[in-house]
C-alpha cells in the first residue's frame, strides 16, 4: 500500500515514506501525504524533531515516472510541496537513508537538517541521464552542501556517492551500519538533544540559524541572536535548568 506513515518516538516524529514496491517513488498522493504529516508534526506539541525515511530497500526512488511524464509545471510544484515542506519544517530534521535517494529522492534528503546513511545508502541526481532538467531547487541545496565541485560531478559527470563518500563529501554526517531499524533508531538517538530540550528553544534557535546562514557581517548575526538569548534567559525553563546545574556542581566531592 503507498502511503506516508507517522510514528512518535521519544518526542520524534518519525516518517516514513511506504511504497517499496515502487522504491518510494512520489506519486502527487505522497507528497500530498508529506505535507500532512509533516504539518502533524509542527502542530504536535509533544514533537520537538523529525525524522524522514523510507521503506526498504530504497529511501526514495524520485518522483513517480508517470506523474512526472504528465506534468506541467503546476503538477511539478505539487510533487516539490512534500519535499519542500520538509525543507520549511520548523522542527528540526534529519534524513534516516537506507537506500538509493534518487532525483526528486535526493531533494527529499537535502531537505532534511542533517543525513545519516545506511551501508545501502545511494545519493543520485540522476536528472540528466533521463533527459530532464533538475528541480525543486535541487542545483542550489546541493552545491550548498557540497560545493560546485562535488555538485557538478554529481549533477552533470553522473557521479554517484555511495554512504563513505557522502560523509567525505559533507552531505551526510555520518555512516551507520546495519539494517533499516537500526539506522532509524540512530536517527532518533541523534535527535535526543531536541527531543529534550524546550520546544519553543528548538525551534527558534533553527530560526536563528536559518537567518544568520545566510548574512554576511558577524556583527549582524550578534544583533540578531541577542534579542531571542535575551528571551530564552528569562524562561522558567532555564532557571530550572541552571539551578539543576548548579546542584550537581555544589555536589561534587
Amino acid at each position: 500500500m503507498s502511503e506516508v506513515l507517522l510514528e512518535r518516538s521519544d518526542r520524534v516524529g518519525v516518517i516514513t515514506v511506504h511504497d517499496p514496491e515502487r522504491r518510494n517513488a512520489l506519486t502527487l498522493d505522497l507528497s500530498d501525504q508529506l505535507v500532512a504529516a509533516v504539518k502533524t508534526c509542527e502542530q504536535d506539541a509533544d514533537v520537538h524533531a523529525v525524522v524522514v525515511t523510507g521503506a526498504p530497500p530504497a529511501f526514495c526512488a524520485g518522483a513517480d515516472l508517470t506523474a512526472l511524464g504528465e506534468a506541467r509545471e503546476q503538477g511539478l510544484r505539487r510533487i516539490y510541496a512534500g519535499f519542500l515542506a520538509v525543507a520549511d519544517c520548523a522542527l528540526p530534521t534529519i534524513a534516516a537513508v537506507g537506500g538509493a535517494a534518487v532525483g526528486a529522492g535526493l531533494n527529499l534528503a537535502l531537505a532534511c537538517d542533517v543525513r545519516l546513511a545506511g551501508p545501502k545508502a545511494r545519493f543520485d541526481a540522476r536528472f540528466l541521464q533521463l533527459g530532464i532538467h533538475p528541480g525543486g531547487g535541487m542545483t542550489w541545496l546541493l552545491q550548498r552542501l557540497v560545493g560546485p565541485q562535488a555538485a557538478t560531478a554529481m549533477t552533470l559527470f553522473g557521479q554517484v556517492l555511495d554512504a563513505d563518500a557522502a560523509v567525505r563529501h559533507g552531505l551526510a554526517w555520518d555512516r551507520v551500519d546495519g539494517g533499516h531499524d537500526e539506522l532509524v533508531a540512530s536517527a532518533v538517538e541523534f535527535a535526543r538533544a531536541s527531543a529534550e530540550a524546550p520546544r519553543d528553544l528548538v525551534r527558534t534557535i533553527k530560526a536563528t540559524m536559518r537567518t544568520t546562514a545566510v548574512l554576511d557581517a558577524h556583527a549582524d548575526a550578534v544583533d540578531t541572536e541577542v534579542v531571542p538569548q535575551v528571551a530564552s534567559i528569562e524562561t522558567p525553563e532555564f532557571a530550572a535548568r541552571l539551578a539543576a546545574m548548579k546542584a550537581r556542581i555544589s555536589g561534587r566531592p
